[in-house]
Protein backbone atom coordinates (compact mmCIF):
# COMPACT_ATOMS: atom_id res chain seq x y z
CA UNK A 1 0.00 0.00 0.00
CA UNK A 2 1.18 3.59 -0.81
CA UNK A 3 1.13 4.56 2.44
CA UNK A 4 3.06 1.89 3.85
CA UNK A 5 4.86 3.66 7.15
CA UNK A 6 2.82 6.17 7.47
CA UNK A 7 -0.32 4.20 7.63
CA UNK A 8 1.35 1.56 10.07
CA UNK A 9 2.07 4.72 12.49
CA UNK A 10 -1.52 5.73 12.30
CA UNK A 11 -2.38 2.29 13.32
CA UNK A 12 0.16 1.69 15.97
CA UNK A 13 0.73 5.08 17.30
CA UNK A 14 -2.34 7.76 16.18
CA UNK A 15 -1.63 10.37 18.79
CA UNK A 16 1.79 10.65 18.46
CA UNK A 17 3.67 13.69 17.24
CA UNK A 18 4.32 13.33 13.34
CA UNK A 19 4.65 16.86 11.22
CA UNK A 20 4.94 19.97 13.40
CA UNK A 21 5.27 23.37 11.90
CA UNK A 22 5.01 27.02 13.41
CA UNK A 23 1.21 26.87 13.02
CA UNK A 24 0.19 23.43 14.47
CA UNK A 25 1.25 20.25 15.70
CA UNK A 26 -0.25 17.17 13.47
CA UNK A 27 -0.11 13.51 14.75
CA UNK A 28 -0.06 10.31 12.17
CA UNK A 29 -3.89 9.80 12.55
CA UNK A 30 -4.14 13.36 11.53
CA UNK A 31 -1.44 12.94 8.56
CA UNK A 32 -2.50 9.97 6.75
CA UNK A 33 -6.03 11.63 6.84
CA UNK A 34 -4.80 14.60 5.03
CA UNK A 35 -2.61 12.76 2.64
CA UNK A 36 -5.47 10.75 1.60
CA UNK A 37 -8.00 13.30 0.95
CA UNK A 38 -4.71 15.62 -0.59
CA UNK A 39 -4.21 12.69 -2.80
CA UNK A 40 -7.48 12.71 -4.37
CA UNK A 41 -8.07 15.71 -4.50
CA UNK A 42 -4.69 17.10 -6.66
CA UNK A 43 -5.78 13.28 -8.78
CA UNK A 44 -9.22 15.34 -9.82
CA UNK A 45 -7.22 18.39 -11.08
CA UNK A 46 -4.39 16.64 -12.52
CA UNK A 47 -6.27 13.12 -14.05
CA UNK A 48 -3.40 13.21 -16.93
CA UNK A 49 -0.32 11.34 -15.84
CA UNK A 50 1.44 14.62 -17.62
CA UNK A 51 -0.14 17.08 -15.73
CA UNK A 52 1.17 18.25 -12.57
CA UNK A 53 0.92 20.42 -9.44
CA UNK A 54 3.02 23.58 -8.42
CA UNK A 55 4.15 23.88 -4.75
CA UNK A 56 5.30 27.24 -3.65
CA UNK A 57 7.67 26.83 -0.82
CA UNK A 58 6.52 28.28 1.90
CA UNK A 59 8.14 26.86 5.35
CA UNK A 60 5.07 24.99 6.62
CA UNK A 61 3.27 21.27 6.91
CA UNK A 62 1.16 21.69 3.95
CA UNK A 63 4.19 21.86 1.53
CA UNK A 64 5.77 18.53 2.93
CA UNK A 65 2.37 16.93 2.58
CA UNK A 66 1.34 18.29 -0.95
CA UNK A 67 4.70 16.82 -1.94
CA UNK A 68 4.22 13.25 -0.26
CA UNK A 69 0.40 13.20 -1.96
CA UNK A 70 1.61 13.90 -5.15
CA UNK A 71 3.94 10.52 -4.52
CA UNK A 72 1.13 8.60 -3.08
CA UNK A 73 -0.95 9.63 -6.06
CA UNK A 74 1.95 9.57 -9.00
CA UNK A 75 0.81 13.00 -9.46
CA UNK A 76 3.91 15.53 -10.28
CA UNK A 77 4.73 18.01 -8.16
CA UNK A 78 6.98 20.85 -8.72
CA UNK A 79 8.59 22.91 -6.00
CA UNK A 80 8.53 26.57 -7.02
CA UNK A 81 10.02 29.89 -5.70
CA UNK A 82 7.86 31.71 -3.47
CA UNK A 83 9.49 34.89 -4.64
CA UNK A 84 8.55 34.59 -8.55
CA UNK A 85 7.00 37.07 -10.68
CA UNK A 86 4.05 36.39 -12.61
CA UNK A 87 6.53 36.30 -15.89
CA UNK A 88 8.38 33.58 -14.21
CA UNK A 89 5.60 31.56 -12.73
CA UNK A 90 3.76 31.85 -16.27
CA UNK A 91 7.22 30.27 -17.71
CA UNK A 92 7.39 27.52 -15.32
CA UNK A 93 3.73 26.81 -15.16
CA UNK A 94 3.81 26.34 -19.28
CA UNK A 95 7.22 24.04 -19.47
CA UNK A 96 5.49 21.59 -16.83
CA UNK A 97 2.32 21.50 -17.57
CA UNK A 98 0.79 22.82 -13.72
CA UNK A 99 -2.81 22.33 -13.86
CA UNK A 100 -2.96 23.66 -10.07
CA UNK A 101 -0.82 25.82 -7.25
CA UNK A 102 -0.41 25.04 -2.92
CA UNK A 103 1.10 27.96 -1.74
CA UNK A 104 1.10 29.78 1.83
CA UNK A 105 1.09 33.19 2.28
CA UNK A 106 4.96 33.87 0.92
CA UNK A 107 3.16 32.75 -3.00
CA UNK A 108 -0.58 33.66 -2.15
CA UNK A 109 -0.44 36.90 -4.19
CA UNK A 110 1.22 35.63 -7.45
CA UNK A 111 -0.71 32.02 -7.38
CA UNK A 112 -3.78 34.15 -7.06
CA UNK A 113 -2.45 36.12 -10.41
CA UNK A 114 -1.77 33.26 -11.82
CA UNK A 115 -5.15 31.80 -11.45
CA UNK A 116 -7.06 35.04 -12.38
CA UNK A 117 -5.15 35.24 -16.01
CA UNK A 118 -6.09 31.55 -16.27
CA UNK A 119 -2.84 29.52 -16.68
CA UNK A 120 -3.79 27.34 -13.56
CA UNK A 121 -6.92 25.98 -12.65
CA UNK A 122 -6.93 25.72 -9.04
CA UNK A 123 -5.41 27.44 -5.97
CA UNK A 124 -5.08 25.66 -2.73
CA UNK A 125 -4.22 28.69 0.25
CA UNK A 126 -2.29 27.49 2.88
CA UNK A 127 -1.45 29.21 6.59
CA UNK A 128 -3.51 32.51 5.80
CA UNK A 129 -6.58 33.48 4.28
CA UNK A 130 -8.06 33.20 0.83
CA UNK A 131 -6.92 36.74 -0.04
CA UNK A 132 -9.85 39.23 -0.75
CA UNK A 133 -11.54 39.04 -3.88
CA UNK A 134 -9.44 36.33 -5.35
CA UNK A 135 -11.66 34.35 -8.05
CA UNK A 136 -12.94 30.97 -8.18
CA UNK A 137 -11.52 28.12 -8.16
CA UNK A 138 -9.08 29.74 -5.13
CA UNK A 139 -9.47 27.79 -1.89
CA UNK A 140 -8.24 27.13 1.20
CA UNK A 141 -6.49 24.08 2.46
CA UNK A 142 -8.53 23.10 5.52
CA UNK A 143 -11.72 23.79 2.92
CA UNK A 144 -10.13 21.34 0.54
CA UNK A 145 -9.12 18.66 2.29
CA UNK A 146 -12.59 18.83 4.00
CA UNK A 147 -13.70 18.64 0.73
CA UNK A 148 -12.48 16.14 -0.77
CA UNK A 149 -13.44 12.50 -0.70
CA UNK A 150 -10.44 10.01 1.50
CA UNK A 151 -8.39 8.27 -0.82
CA UNK A 152 -8.95 3.90 -0.33
CA UNK A 153 -6.98 3.26 -2.99
CA UNK A 154 -4.11 4.63 -5.14
CA UNK A 155 -3.92 4.59 -8.95
CA UNK A 156 -1.10 2.85 -10.40
CA UNK A 157 0.43 5.39 -13.01
CA UNK A 158 3.75 6.21 -14.44
CA UNK A 159 6.11 7.49 -11.82
CA UNK A 160 6.13 11.42 -11.53
CA UNK A 161 9.33 12.29 -9.31
CA UNK A 162 9.03 15.98 -7.58
CA UNK A 163 10.39 18.68 -9.98
CA UNK A 164 12.66 21.02 -9.16
CA UNK A 165 13.75 24.20 -11.61
CA UNK A 166 17.78 25.16 -11.70
CA UNK A 167 18.84 27.96 -13.84
CA UNK A 168 22.01 27.88 -16.50
CA UNK A 169 23.97 30.25 -17.78
CA UNK A 170 21.18 31.41 -20.12
CA UNK A 171 19.55 32.74 -17.03
CA UNK A 172 16.65 31.21 -17.84
CA UNK A 173 15.74 28.29 -15.35
CA UNK A 174 15.05 24.82 -16.83
CA UNK A 175 13.08 21.73 -14.71
CA UNK A 176 14.90 18.40 -13.68
CA UNK A 177 13.63 15.49 -11.89
CA UNK A 178 15.07 15.11 -8.09
CA UNK A 179 17.48 12.19 -8.44
CA UNK A 180 15.88 10.78 -5.47
CA UNK A 181 15.60 7.27 -7.09
CA UNK A 182 18.02 6.21 -9.72
CA UNK A 183 16.83 2.45 -10.64
CA UNK A 184 14.68 1.97 -13.65
CA UNK A 185 10.59 2.19 -12.30
CA UNK A 186 7.51 1.40 -14.34
CA UNK A 187 4.83 2.48 -11.67
CA UNK A 188 4.46 5.59 -9.05
CA UNK A 189 4.10 2.49 -6.27
CA UNK A 190 7.51 1.15 -7.57
CA UNK A 191 8.71 4.31 -6.61
CA UNK A 192 7.75 4.81 -3.67
CA UNK A 193 8.73 1.22 -3.12
CA UNK A 194 12.46 1.75 -4.04
CA UNK A 195 12.56 5.15 -2.71
CA UNK A 196 12.04 4.14 0.68
CA UNK A 197 14.19 0.97 1.01
CA UNK A 198 17.36 3.41 1.45
CA UNK A 199 16.85 6.19 4.25
CA UNK A 200 19.05 9.53 4.05
CA UNK A 201 18.48 10.35 7.35
CA UNK A 202 18.81 8.12 10.28
CA UNK A 203 15.76 7.15 11.87
CA UNK A 204 13.79 9.80 14.19
CA UNK A 205 12.58 13.25 13.92
CA UNK A 206 14.27 15.52 11.52
CA UNK A 207 14.03 19.56 11.53
CA UNK A 208 13.92 21.68 8.93
CA UNK A 209 15.73 24.71 8.68
CA UNK A 210 16.44 25.63 4.82
CA UNK A 211 13.55 26.81 2.15
CA UNK A 212 11.34 24.40 0.95
CA UNK A 213 11.55 25.30 -2.29
CA UNK A 214 15.20 23.79 -2.18
CA UNK A 215 16.43 20.16 -2.92
CA UNK A 216 17.99 19.45 -0.05
CA UNK A 217 15.41 20.92 2.22
CA UNK A 218 13.29 19.03 0.47
CA UNK A 219 14.36 15.28 1.00
CA UNK A 220 12.71 15.75 4.11
CA UNK A 221 9.12 14.36 2.21
CA UNK A 222 11.12 11.27 1.98
CA UNK A 223 11.88 11.33 6.08
CA UNK A 224 7.64 11.61 6.24
CA UNK A 225 6.96 9.01 3.83
CA UNK A 226 8.93 6.66 5.67
CA UNK A 227 6.82 7.29 8.80
CA UNK A 228 9.42 9.73 10.80
CA UNK A 229 8.79 12.99 12.22
CA UNK A 230 9.44 16.09 10.90
CA UNK A 231 9.71 19.44 12.23
CA UNK A 232 9.34 22.54 10.00
CA UNK A 233 10.48 25.77 10.86
CA UNK A 234 8.90 28.75 8.93
CA UNK A 235 11.73 30.82 9.61
CA UNK A 236 15.50 30.20 10.38
CA UNK A 237 16.40 31.51 14.07
CA UNK A 238 19.75 30.18 15.59
CA UNK A 239 18.37 29.80 19.38
CA UNK A 240 15.02 28.45 18.64
CA UNK A 241 16.29 25.82 16.03
CA UNK A 242 18.78 24.80 19.26
CA UNK A 243 15.45 24.90 21.70
CA UNK A 244 13.36 22.83 18.56
CA UNK A 245 16.22 20.27 18.52
CA UNK A 246 16.07 19.82 22.85
CA UNK A 247 12.56 19.69 22.69
CA UNK A 248 12.04 17.11 20.17
CA UNK A 249 15.04 15.07 20.53
CA UNK A 250 15.61 15.79 16.68
CA UNK A 251 18.52 13.70 15.18
CA UNK A 252 18.40 14.99 11.31
CA UNK A 253 18.42 18.03 9.19
CA UNK A 254 20.29 19.71 6.28
CA UNK A 255 22.15 23.09 6.89
CA UNK A 256 24.15 25.46 4.83
CA UNK A 257 27.36 27.39 6.04
CA UNK A 258 24.85 30.51 6.71
CA UNK A 259 23.12 28.05 9.28
CA UNK A 260 26.66 27.30 11.23
CA UNK A 261 27.51 30.68 11.27
CA UNK A 262 24.43 32.01 12.94
CA UNK A 263 24.06 29.56 15.97
CA UNK A 264 28.37 29.95 16.62
CA UNK A 265 27.11 33.70 16.77
CA UNK A 266 24.77 33.14 19.78
CA UNK A 267 26.28 33.82 23.41
CA UNK A 268 27.88 31.12 24.79
CA UNK A 269 25.40 31.42 27.74
CA UNK A 270 23.08 30.62 25.08
CA UNK A 271 24.61 27.52 23.25
CA UNK A 272 25.51 26.27 26.33
CA UNK A 273 21.64 26.04 27.34
CA UNK A 274 20.31 23.60 25.53
CA UNK A 275 20.96 19.49 25.09
CA UNK A 276 22.05 18.85 21.52
CA UNK A 277 23.14 15.01 22.17
CA UNK A 278 20.63 13.65 20.47
CA UNK A 279 21.52 15.05 17.16
CA UNK A 280 23.34 11.94 14.99
CA UNK A 281 23.88 13.62 11.53
CA UNK A 282 23.54 17.19 9.48
CA UNK A 283 24.44 17.39 5.83
CA UNK A 284 25.32 20.31 4.43
CA UNK A 285 25.71 21.46 1.08
CA UNK A 286 25.20 24.59 -0.66
CA UNK A 287 28.04 27.41 -0.58
CA UNK A 288 31.71 27.06 0.88
CA UNK A 289 31.80 26.03 4.52
CA UNK A 290 34.82 28.36 6.11
CA UNK A 291 37.38 25.82 7.53
CA UNK A 292 37.27 27.98 11.01
CA UNK A 293 33.47 27.51 10.52
CA UNK A 294 33.30 23.84 10.01
CA UNK A 295 36.10 23.23 12.90
CA UNK A 296 33.58 25.29 15.27
CA UNK A 297 30.49 23.26 14.49
CA UNK A 298 32.09 19.87 14.65
CA UNK A 299 34.08 20.86 18.40
CA UNK A 300 30.65 21.87 19.25
CA UNK A 301 28.10 18.89 18.04
CA UNK A 302 31.16 16.59 17.45
CA UNK A 303 31.47 14.69 13.94
CA UNK A 304 27.94 14.45 13.24
CA UNK A 305 28.64 16.47 9.55
CA UNK A 306 28.15 15.27 6.10
CA UNK A 307 29.28 17.32 3.21
CA UNK A 308 27.86 16.92 -0.54
CA UNK A 309 28.77 17.74 -3.75
CA UNK A 310 26.57 17.69 -6.73
CA UNK A 311 23.52 19.45 -7.96
CA UNK A 312 19.59 19.31 -8.56
CA UNK A 313 20.40 17.62 -11.96
CA UNK A 314 22.45 14.85 -10.91
CA UNK A 315 22.43 14.08 -7.23
CA UNK A 316 24.81 13.72 -4.91
CA UNK A 317 28.34 13.12 -6.63
CA UNK A 318 30.43 12.95 -3.90
CA UNK A 319 30.48 13.25 -0.43
CA UNK A 320 32.80 13.52 3.09
CA UNK A 321 32.22 13.36 6.50
CA UNK A 322 33.72 15.08 9.65
CA UNK A 323 36.75 12.57 10.33
CA UNK A 324 37.54 12.60 6.43
CA UNK A 325 37.37 16.52 6.39
CA UNK A 326 39.89 16.72 9.58
CA UNK A 327 42.22 15.24 7.48
CA UNK A 328 41.24 16.29 4.18
CA UNK A 329 40.06 20.30 5.35
CA UNK A 330 38.63 22.06 2.06
CA UNK A 331 37.86 18.58 0.20
CA UNK A 332 34.11 17.77 -0.92
CA UNK A 333 34.84 13.94 -0.89
CA UNK A 334 35.19 11.03 -2.75
CA UNK A 335 33.01 10.38 -5.64
CA UNK A 336 29.68 8.06 -4.78
CA UNK A 337 28.66 4.96 -6.89
CA UNK A 338 27.95 4.32 -9.70
CA UNK A 339 30.08 7.64 -10.82
CA UNK A 340 33.97 8.12 -11.99
CA UNK A 341 35.29 11.44 -11.41
CA UNK A 342 37.36 12.25 -14.41
CA UNK A 343 39.66 15.62 -14.26
CA UNK A 344 40.20 17.15 -17.88
CA UNK A 345 41.69 19.51 -19.92
CA UNK A 346 40.99 21.75 -22.09
CA UNK A 347 41.47 19.46 -24.99
CA UNK A 348 39.01 16.33 -22.93
CA UNK A 349 42.50 14.62 -22.02
CA UNK A 350 42.19 13.44 -18.47
CA UNK A 351 44.90 14.47 -16.44
CA UNK A 352 47.00 12.96 -13.04
CA UNK A 353 46.18 13.23 -9.60
CA UNK A 354 47.14 17.26 -8.18
CA UNK A 355 46.51 18.37 -11.69
CA UNK A 356 43.54 21.33 -11.71
CA UNK A 357 41.01 21.08 -14.71
CA UNK A 358 37.74 20.43 -15.30
CA UNK A 359 35.72 18.49 -12.92
CA UNK A 360 34.12 15.97 -14.78
CA UNK A 361 32.13 12.77 -13.89
CA UNK A 362 30.95 9.18 -15.99
CA UNK A 363 27.90 7.94 -15.16
CA UNK A 364 26.20 4.67 -16.43
CA UNK A 365 23.17 4.77 -18.80
CA UNK A 366 19.98 6.29 -17.08
CA UNK A 367 22.24 7.94 -14.33
CA UNK A 368 23.02 11.85 -15.95
CA UNK A 369 21.77 14.91 -16.34
CA UNK A 370 18.44 15.45 -17.61
CA UNK A 371 16.31 18.46 -18.33
CA UNK A 372 13.12 18.61 -19.01
CA UNK A 373 12.08 19.40 -22.62
CA UNK A 374 15.23 20.89 -23.19
CA UNK A 375 17.39 18.80 -25.41
CA UNK A 376 19.79 21.66 -26.32
CA UNK A 377 20.66 22.09 -22.69
CA UNK A 378 21.05 18.68 -21.84
CA UNK A 379 24.06 18.56 -24.40
CA UNK A 380 25.82 21.18 -22.98
CA UNK A 381 25.69 19.23 -19.92
CA UNK A 382 28.28 16.27 -21.40
CA UNK A 383 31.43 16.69 -22.42
CA UNK A 384 31.35 13.54 -24.29
CA UNK A 385 28.67 10.50 -24.22
CA UNK A 386 27.98 9.21 -21.18
CA UNK A 387 30.34 12.13 -19.03
CA UNK A 388 28.88 14.81 -17.90
CA UNK A 389 30.03 18.11 -15.66
CA UNK A 390 28.48 20.69 -13.37
CA UNK A 391 30.52 23.50 -14.79
CA UNK A 392 32.97 23.21 -11.51
CA UNK A 393 37.01 23.17 -11.61
CA UNK A 394 39.38 21.25 -9.02
CA UNK A 395 41.63 18.65 -8.87
CA UNK A 396 41.72 15.26 -7.18
CA UNK A 397 44.49 14.43 -4.43
CA UNK A 398 46.34 10.82 -4.94
CA UNK A 399 43.51 9.32 -2.18
CA UNK A 400 40.91 10.15 -4.34
CA UNK A 401 39.51 13.37 -2.71
CA UNK A 402 38.15 16.14 -4.54
CA UNK A 403 38.59 19.29 -4.11
CA UNK A 404 36.76 22.28 -6.11
CA UNK A 405 38.25 25.61 -6.76
CA UNK A 406 36.48 27.59 -9.01
CA UNK A 407 33.44 27.17 -11.31
CA UNK A 408 33.67 27.35 -15.25
CA UNK A 409 30.01 29.47 -14.77
CA UNK A 410 29.52 31.95 -13.13
CA UNK A 411 26.77 30.68 -10.95
CA UNK A 412 27.03 33.11 -7.47
CA UNK A 413 26.21 30.89 -4.29
CA UNK A 414 24.29 33.73 -1.24
CA UNK A 415 23.23 31.78 1.55
CA UNK A 416 22.94 28.08 -0.30
CA UNK A 417 21.01 29.44 -2.62
CA UNK A 418 22.66 29.40 -6.20
CA UNK A 419 21.83 33.02 -8.26
CA UNK A 420 22.54 33.56 -12.13
CA UNK A 421 23.80 36.48 -12.79
CA UNK A 422 23.21 36.35 -16.32
CA UNK A 423 19.88 36.26 -15.39
CA UNK A 424 20.02 39.35 -13.45
CA UNK A 425 22.31 41.21 -15.93
CA UNK A 426 19.37 40.65 -19.14
CA UNK A 427 17.21 42.87 -17.05
CA UNK A 428 19.93 45.60 -15.86
CA UNK A 429 20.71 45.55 -19.35
CA UNK A 430 17.16 46.57 -20.48
CA UNK A 431 16.85 49.85 -18.42
CA UNK A 432 17.47 53.22 -20.38
CA UNK A 433 20.29 54.29 -18.85
CA UNK A 434 22.43 51.52 -18.53
CA UNK A 435 25.05 50.97 -21.57
CA UNK A 436 26.63 47.91 -20.15
CA UNK A 437 26.78 45.57 -16.86
CA UNK A 438 28.38 42.58 -14.92
CA UNK A 439 26.87 40.52 -12.03
CA UNK A 440 29.20 38.90 -10.24
CA UNK A 441 29.28 37.46 -6.43
CA UNK A 442 31.30 39.32 -3.97
CA UNK A 443 31.95 38.14 -0.01
CA UNK A 444 29.52 38.75 2.61
CA UNK A 445 29.98 37.87 6.22
CA UNK A 446 26.89 36.01 6.54
CA UNK A 447 26.00 34.75 3.21
CA UNK A 448 29.52 33.50 2.05
CA UNK A 449 28.44 35.79 -1.24
CA UNK A 450 26.23 38.14 -2.75
CA UNK A 451 25.45 40.12 -5.62
CA UNK A 452 27.20 42.97 -6.84
CA UNK A 453 26.09 45.08 -10.12
CA UNK A 454 28.89 46.67 -11.95
CA UNK A 455 27.49 49.10 -13.89
CA UNK A 456 28.41 51.46 -17.30
CA UNK A 457 26.05 54.25 -17.29
CA UNK A 458 25.15 55.70 -20.58
CA UNK A 459 25.62 59.35 -18.91
CA UNK A 460 28.67 59.20 -16.74
CA UNK A 461 27.90 62.37 -15.46
CA UNK A 462 23.83 61.37 -14.52
CA UNK A 463 23.70 57.45 -13.49
CA UNK A 464 20.95 56.19 -12.23
CA UNK A 465 20.25 55.53 -8.75
CA UNK A 466 20.45 52.74 -7.12
CA UNK A 467 16.53 53.15 -6.37
CA UNK A 468 16.06 53.18 -9.68
CA UNK A 469 17.89 50.21 -10.38
CA UNK A 470 16.39 48.30 -7.81
CA UNK A 471 12.45 49.51 -8.64
CA UNK A 472 12.92 47.98 -12.08
CA UNK A 473 14.44 45.04 -10.62
CA UNK A 474 11.72 43.98 -8.58
CA UNK A 475 9.29 44.32 -11.50
CA UNK A 476 10.97 42.12 -13.60
CA UNK A 477 12.82 39.57 -10.58
CA UNK A 478 12.43 37.80 -8.20
CA UNK A 479 13.56 39.67 -4.91
CA UNK A 480 16.71 37.20 -4.26
CA UNK A 481 18.03 37.66 -7.92
CA UNK A 482 18.56 41.38 -7.15
CA UNK A 483 22.11 43.04 -6.64
CA UNK A 484 22.09 44.45 -3.35
CA UNK A 485 25.40 46.96 -4.07
CA UNK A 486 25.80 48.58 -7.49
CA UNK A 487 29.17 50.20 -8.30
CA UNK A 488 29.82 52.64 -11.33
CA UNK A 489 32.30 51.95 -13.76
CA UNK A 490 33.85 53.24 -16.93
CA UNK A 491 34.09 50.51 -18.89
CA UNK A 492 34.08 46.06 -18.46
CA UNK A 493 37.47 44.47 -19.10
CA UNK A 494 36.88 41.88 -22.15
CA UNK A 495 39.04 39.66 -23.70
CA UNK A 496 39.79 39.39 -27.60
CA UNK A 497 36.51 37.30 -27.57
CA UNK A 498 34.50 40.11 -26.61
CA UNK A 499 33.71 38.03 -23.26
CA UNK A 500 33.52 39.98 -20.42
CA UNK A 501 36.38 39.21 -17.96
CA UNK A 502 34.68 38.49 -14.80
CA UNK A 503 37.93 37.06 -13.47
CA UNK A 504 39.36 40.38 -13.46
CA UNK A 505 36.15 41.72 -12.53
CA UNK A 506 35.94 39.17 -8.98
CA UNK A 507 39.91 39.79 -7.91
CA UNK A 508 39.86 43.03 -5.96
CA UNK A 509 36.80 41.65 -3.88
CA UNK A 510 38.42 38.24 -3.27
CA UNK A 511 42.09 37.93 -4.46
CA UNK A 512 43.05 34.21 -4.57
CA UNK A 513 40.77 33.33 -1.60
CA UNK A 514 37.89 32.05 -3.71
CA UNK A 515 37.30 28.54 -2.85
CA UNK A 516 34.01 26.08 -3.44
CA UNK A 517 35.11 23.53 -1.07
CA UNK A 518 34.38 24.37 2.83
Amino acid sequence: MPLGPIADRAAEQPSAVALVDDLAVRTWSQVEAELRSASAAMLSVAPDPDSRWGVLGDNAAPTLLAHAAGLLAGVGTVAISRQLTLRELADQVEDAGIVGLVTGPGGAAVAIEALDAGLVDAVVVHSCDVPTGAPGGAVSWDAWIAAAPKAEDFPVRPPRPVMVYTSGTTGRARGTETRWVLAPVETSGDYLRVLRERAQFPAGPHIVVGPLQHNGPLAAVRHLLLGEAVIVMGRFDAARTLALIEEYEVRSSVMVPTHFQRMLALDPQVRARYDLGSVTMIAHTGSACPPDVKRGMIDWFGPVFTESYGGSESGTLCRINSTQWLAHPGSVGRVVEPYRILVLDELGAELPAGEQGLLAFEAPEGHGIRYHRDEEKTAKAYVRPGVFTLGDVGHVDEDGFIFVTDRVSDMVVSGGVNLYPSESEQVLLEHPAVQDVAVIGVPHPDLGEQLLALVVPVDPSAPPTLAELDAWCRERLGAYKIPRLVEFIEVLPRNEMQKVDKKALRKPYWGEGRTIGG
